[in-house]
């Protein structure tokens, strides 16, 4: 019997993808729409055709159209799929979520506890088995390169560089790619058809990135994308793409769904990868303590 939640989430997940497939060839206005809904399930599955409509500046027809669109006999049976995976995800993360909210509430105006559950929210809505097999297919595309780019430019240099820090020290192969002074198209310029490039960018999209992308993407280079919804612009050119949420009360994106990611990618390299990333790691930390870095 299969799993509700996982069966929910799935449902899901294949409404998304081919809502984003077909945007860029929908009309204004169902583009609109569509943005909308992908870039605020949790709305969508509880809020009626109206409000929906109101908060994306579209008119109720204009959902109840893009609903047909994809298969479906009205909006109900269309909003009835955001509810179920909703609903199927709320578990045990609702739990902790639920005593962090607690505890705000006995300390009024806690940005701290804010800060929590949120990251917990974005956490728990990465840990889907969908994502733990494009998280399997990241890891077998990326064992299989030859050499591997890591590019994030502004808010996610920080991803970017994390995953190229730590993702070196079992895969030497790994390279950040940095764009310092006019450099960037320097840096691409030979990465071709048996490479990949794991690529990180959040609303607002930077220009740097979408640049790296095309010059990738027309070099024949694999690209894995880690972004915020299926309707980012830098979906369409990638052969893996993860969409993370990013909810924050802070100013700025989070990128702690992403930091996860990293770790069980880069996990999952080591776990389906040879014998020799064991030694690499095993190598680089002998190398690290004979030249002193680490302190006893």
């Amino acid at each position: 019997m299969p799993d509700t939640a996982t069966s929910a989430e799935q449902r899901l997940t294949d409404v998304s993808r081919r809502l984003a497939d077909i945007s860029p060839t929908l009309s204004p206005q169902l583009r609109q729409a569509a943005g909308y809904v992908l870039d605020h399930p949790g709305d969508v599955a509880f809020q009626s055709v109206r409000g929906s409509a109101a908060a994306a500046s579209v008119t109720p027809s204009t959902l109840v159209r893009l609903a047909r669109k994809l298969g479906f006999d009205g909006y109900e049976p269309f909003r009835h799929v955001f509810q179920a995976a909703l609903q199927a995800g709320a578990g045990e993360l609702g739990g902790r979520a639920s005593r962090l909210n607690h505890h705000t509430q006995t300390r009024p105006n806690s940005v701290f506890g804010d800060i929590g559950e949120t990251a917990l929210t974005n956490i728990g809505a990465l840990l889907t088995d969908d994502n733990r097999a494009r998280i399997e297919a990241a890891a077998a595309q990326l064992l299989s390169a030859r050499r591997i780019a890591a590019i994030g430019f502004r808010d996610t240099f920080a991803c970017a560089y994390h995953f190229a820090y730590v993702g070196r020290i079992a895969m030497p192969n790994v390279e950040l790619v940095r764009g310092q002074e006019g450099g960037l198209l320097t840096e691409l310029a030979t990465f071709a058809e048996q490479d990949i490039a794991v690529v990180f960018g959040f609303a607002p999209y930077c220009a740097e990135t979408l640049r790296a992308l095309d010059v990738l993407h027309r070099a024949g280079c694999r690209l894995i994308v880690v972004t915020d919804t299926l309707a980012s612009p830098l979906v369409p050119p990638a052969n893996l793409a993860f969409n993370l949420a990013t909810e924050t009360p802070h100013f700025f994106p989070s990128i702690v769904a992403a930091i996860t990611l990293i770790e069980a990618v880069l996990a999952e390299c080591v776990a389906q990868g040879p014998e020799n990333m064991v030694d690499n790691v095993s190598r680089f930390e002998q190398r690290m303590r004979t030249l002193g870095a680490y302190v006893e």
